[in-house]
C-alpha cells in the first residue's frame, strides 16, 4: 500500500476526489493544503533532491510540464485535466497604441502576465499565430516573472526587463501595446483585443477541433517504477471527481462564476467541458506541442507516449 501526498487546487472538478483518502486498494491520500497551487508547482519544479520531494502526485500547468520534462524533471503526466478555457479573453490592448487588429501587435511590445511559459501564454500566442495570422517573431514578448522552471532559457524577442510590475501600470507608462493575462482595470485605454472573446473560442473549436487544455496532474517517476498501475489509478479518481461535477452542474444551487463558467463552456462546446484521457485530447495535445516548439519553449515536438505515463495510453 502506498501512501502519497497529492497537491492540486480546490475545484468542482477535484471536491469529489478530496472527499476520499484511499484512491485505491492500492493508494491511500493525504492532501496538501495551504498555499496556491502554483505556489506547489514552483516548489516541485525546483526540487533539488526528488528522492525527499514534498510530494508525490501534483497538479501542473501543462507549458509548465512540457518545460520540466525537456530538462529531465523526473516526475510524469496523467491525460487529466482539471482546468481548461479558451484563451481570447486574456488578449488585451491599449487604444492609444493604434491597436485595430491582432497583426498590429507586430513591431510592438507584449507584456505576459507572469512568465513567458505560462500555460495561458502559450495558447494565445498560438491563436494569434494561426488564427489570426500574426507572426510572433516580430513581437517583443515582456514576461514580469520568471519561469516556475529555473532553468528555462528566454528566446531572443523575449525579457524580463519589466519584472515585478503589473500590467496596468505598463500600460498606463505606455511601455506595452497589448498584454496577455488576467488584467483588471477600470482604464478606458485598456480593451480586450478579441471582442465577443468566448464566443471566437467556440469558433475555433469549431473550425479546428482544439479545446485547449491548461492543467493537468504529474506522478514522480520514482512512484511510477515501483508500480506503473498505479497511474491508472489516480487517473480514475480524478476522472470519477470530474464526472461526479459534471453531472451536478445543472443542480447548482449558487453557482460561482466558476461553475458559470464550465456551464457555458459545456453548452458552448455541446458536452463534457472537461474530457480526459488521450484519445479525447488528440488536437488539443498536438496544437500544445506543436507551439511549444514553434515559441521556443521546447525544442523536439512531444508525442502523447512521450508525455503520458503507458498505462494510461489507452484512454
Amino acid at each position: 500500500m502506498e501512501n502519497l501526498k497529492l497537491a492540486t487546487g480546490n475545484y468542482g472538478t477535484t471536491k469529489q476526489l478530496k472527499t476520499r483518502n484511499r484512491l485505491s486498494d492500492r493508494i491511500t491520500v493525504e492532501y496538501v493544503e495551504g498555499e496556491p497551487i502554483l505556489t506547489y508547482v514552483r516548489r516541485l519544479c525546483r526540487t533539488p533532491d526528488f528522492d525527499n520531494a514534498p510530494f508525490e502526485i501534483c497538479e501542473m500547468p501543462i507549458t509548465t510540464y512540457l518545460t520540466a520534462k525537456s530538462f529531465g524533471k523526473p516526475f510524469t503526466a496523467i491525460p487529466i485535466f482539471v482546468t481548461r478555457n479558451f484563451h481570447h479573453w486574456a488578449l488585451w490592448c491599449s487604444k492609444k497604441a493604434g491597436i485595430e487588429s491582432p497583426k498590429d501587435f507586430e513591431g510592438k511590445t507584449v507584456g505576459v502576465n507572469r512568465g513567458y511559459t505560462v500555460t495561458t501564454g502559450l495558447w494565445a500566442r498560438g491563436m494569434l499565430e494561426t488564427q489570426y495570422g500574426v507572426d510572433l517573431e516580430k513581437v517583443r514578448w515582456a514576461a514580469t516573472d520568471d519561469e516556475h522552471v529555473a532553468e528555462f532559457v528566454l528566446p531572443p524577442n523575449c525579457d524580463y526587463e519589466y519584472r515585478g510590475r503589473t500590467m496596468v501600470d505598463l500600460f498606463e507608462a505606455g511601455l506595452i501595446a497589448g498584454a496577455i493575462g488576467d488584467i483588471k482595470s477600470d482604464s478606458d485605454d485598456i480593451r480586450p483585443l478579441i471582442p465577443n472573446a468566448r464566443e471566437a473560442g467556440f469558433e475555433y473549436y469549431r473550425k479546428t477541433g482544439i479545446y485547449p487544455v491548461n492543467h493537468t496532474v504529474v506522478i514522480l517517476n520514482s512512484v511510477l517504477e515501483r508500480d506503473p498501475e498505479i497511474a491508472m489509478d489516480v487517473y480514475r479518481a480524478f476522472d470519477e471527481s470530474k464526472q461526479a461535477y459534471v453531472d451536478s452542474l445543472d443542480s447548482i444551487k449558487d453557482p460561482t462564476p466558476l461553475d458559470e463558467l464550465n456551464i457555458a463552456l459545456r453548452d458552448g462546446l455541446g458536452g463534457d467541458p472537461f474530457p480526459n484521457g488521450v484519445k479525447a485530447n488528440e488536437k488539443a495535445i498536438d496544437a500544445l506541442t506543436r507551439f511549444a516548439v514553434d515559441q521556443h519553449i521546447v525544442k523536439d515536438k512531444y508525442k502523447p507516449e512521450e508525455l503520458f505515463a503507458a498505462a494510461t495510453l489507452g484512454t
